[in-house]
């Protein structure tokens, strides 16, 4: 029977079928954090178990730690000391691999799982935070999971999962030169709404796909979750084989003609059937910017803000409305009417080489520098995202142009880590989600590209960059 990609994922994995609808699945990966994970490995602890395969555990440090440079334990974060120290304590006493503060590895979960090769395709793989889902772009089964899950995979290496639906979603035309992968997601929920993956596994799929680099993958499948997504998958190939070849965590060179050989099994078959199709059409995709309180609140760069009274629905109009009072816009004003106060590059969605290779060629190409009032932060995604990148002076770069040059970390992708903006403040960011108080009390948040982010904080005012 013709299978989808996720059905061979699913059916590699699958021990047995549960009787409420749930199956229970092998875990071949588990990648833990200092927030959720301290709380994961003290759970164990206090249950007197083991972790059943602490070969294929891991954990960094990254949401609650500083990025400033020189940092140590301490933390902006009220009590967040205490996490670091708990979690590399329990850490040492499980056994398991840890990629601690000045750990030459050390990074942003999602960053570090795909470039030292402990995400691959066809594995299955989780972790205590919902943005699990961008290990997908690989090829891998990957989600999030709470605390007491990660618990239980620790010591059994399984989970009793709910096997989501199917979803492909065909992007069909040639990406356009001014837009990146960071856009096409942004279009994909504009499109279907933040509930338009509700219980579903998506499949990523289109020549436009393939014709992503990896990293622009892990992008796409990042915020899969922000459709209310189960994860996403895209069917791995060459690209994905060539970009796994040597990394730390991969199957060295012996096992490796094997390995590729079975990854090579991982794609939809062509007469699958999917109990979701979606075609959307990018051949004319504009850099997209949000404009309101949901990932979902996101248009072309140069559109006019939508008109609550041009809803289609009383729901619709009064989401609108509530959104634009907290991010203080006016409908059918456009947002380059709006000068921004801080622009960051950053987080699991956008902090790898490329990103930042991105940014900088703007800078470099343009000779632009920040914009007076605006504070401007690049935050690589991972210790050896910041080396490569300094070792091609991008860090120079950056700071040259009035950018902050940050050590690795989730930084300020979010307030729980203690870092944030002031009060009130407007900013273009590429993060994966602008819900209010994301990222500082009152702060206003507009997702973009790392090359819109560069242009506007450049700019001072919300914009997009031209063709890069």
């Amino acid at each position: 029977m013709p299978e989808t990609l996720f059905d061979k994922l699913w059916r590699a994995h699958e021990i047995c079928q549960l009787s409420d609808q749930q199956s229970l699945i092998y875990v071949d990966r588990i990648v833990l954090h200092e927030r959720t994970g301290s709380i994961a490995l003290a759970s164990l602890a206090a249950r007197g178990r083991a972790v059943r395969q602490r070969r294929h555990a891991f954990c960094t440090m990254d949401h609650i730690i500083d990025t400033t440079p020189g940092r140590n334990d301490n933390t902006r974060m009220p009590g967040g000391r205490d996490f670091i120290i708990a979690t590399r304590t329990a850490a040492q006493e499980m056994d398991i691999t840890l990629f601690d503060i000045n750990d030459p590895d050390q990074g942003i979960v999602h960053v570090i799982s795909p470039e030292l090769g402990i995400a691959q395709p066809g594995a299955t793989l989780v972790c205590p935070d919902s943005h699990t889902c961008s290990l997908g772009g690989l090829g891998a089964l990957a989600w999030g999971v709470g605390s007491t899950e990660a618990t239980h995979a620790l010591a059994t290496s399984t989970l009793r999962v709910r096997r989501p639906g199917n979803h492909r979603i065909e992007f069909v035309g040639d990406l356009p030169a001014a837009a990146t992968a960071k856009d096409m997601i942004l279009f994909v929920i504009r499109e279907l709404s933040a509930a338009g993956g509700a219980g579903q596994a998506l499949e990523f799929a289109g020549a436009a796909v393939r014709q992503l680099s990896v990293e622009g993958r892990l992008t796409l499948c990042n915020m899969a979750t922000e459709l209310a997504a189960f994860t996403a998958v895209i069917a791995p190939d060459q690209t994905v084989f060539d970009y796994l070849k040597g990394r730390p965590y991969a199957p060295t060179t012996a096992y490796w003609q094997a390995a590729e050989t079975h990854w090579r099994t991982f794609f939809s078959d062509p007469t699958a059937r999917f109990d979701h199709e979606t075609t959307l059409s990018i051949s004319h995709l504009k850099p997209q910017l949000s404009w309101g309180t949901s990932p979902q609140h996101s248009m072309d760069w140069d559109a006019t803000i939508p008109d609550p009274e041009q809803a289609g629905d009383a729901v619709t109009r009064d989401a609108w409305r509530q959104a634009q009072r907290y991010m203080h816009l006016q409908p059918r004003s456009r947002l380059s009417d709006y000068r921004i106060d801080a622009a960051f590059i950053g987080s699991c969605t956008n902090s790898r080489l490329s990103d930042l290779r991105m940014a900088g060629d703007y800078l470099r190409r343009s000779g632009f520098r920040v914009a007076p009032g605006v504070k401007a932060l690049c935050v690589p995604g991972s210790g050896r995202v910041k080396r490569a990148a300094e070792a091609e002076g991008l860090d120079e770069v950056f700071r040259s142009a009035g950018f902050e040059w940050r050590e690795p970390g989730c930084s300020l992708c979010f307030y729980a880590g203690g870092e944030h903006f002031d009060e009130g403040a407007r900013v273009v960011s590429t993060t994966n989600r602008n819900f209010e108080g994301r990222q500082g009390l009152q702060v206003r948040t507009h997702l973009a590209s790392p090359l819109s982010v560069v242009a506007s904080a450049c700019a001072g005012y919300l914009t997009a960059a031209g063709p890069h």
